[in-house]
């Protein structure tokens, strides 16, 4: 059985996402059992109206969400760095979190520490540890970019392994 899972980097300016495929049962060789679909991101221009921000990233997520079709969501739960940042990425998440309903597509979340601690087995590992264990899980001979597209694959990853224990 395939398994596809979906992983957003909520953002206002930038929204990661990256999409794996895992195979769950069958004959299937090892290093094909979770293999890399796509990734990208979804952009705002930071002069264009705020509002105007909110409805590319509803547009969007609702346009990526029926291209993709996925089994299962993996959303980061918001971590709190710079209040001013927080509360725009906030609004953002706020949007992503009503197009998933709007879906009725199921989703988990998790924190930075339990990405990074799925991914290299320490909780506060830095962003490059994370990104070469997201190369190395996928069979990349390159790490994704932009960073916020390696973000959101090391989020669904992390859903995977939840998945398969």
């Amino acid at each position: 059985m395939e398994i596809k899972i979906l992983g957003l980097d909520p953002g206002i300016a930038i929204l990661g996402f990256g999409t794996i495929i895992c195979h769950t049962s069958g004959k299937v060789d090892p290093i094909d059992l979770v293999k890399l679909k796509d990734f990208g991101v979804i952009e705002t221009a930071a002069k264009t109206p705020f509002g105007d921000r909110l409805c590319t990233i509803y547009d969007d997520l609702h346009t990526l969400i029926n291209e993709i079709n996925p089994d299962l969501v993996a959303v980061e739960k918001l971590f709190f760095y710079r209040m001013s940042h927080t509360i725009t990425v906030a609004q953002a998440r706020g949007v992503l979190m009503l197009v998933l309903s709007q879906a009725r597509l199921p989703y988990v979340e998790f924190t930075p520490p339990e990405i990074k601690k799925a991914l290299t087995g320490y909780g506060n590992a830095d962003k490059l540890e994370v990104q070469a264990a997201v190369a190395r899980e996928l069979a990349l001979d390159f790490i994704p970019r932009p960073d916020d597209a390696a973000d959101a694959l090391a989020i669904a990853l992390t859903a995977w392994f939840h998945q398969s224990v």
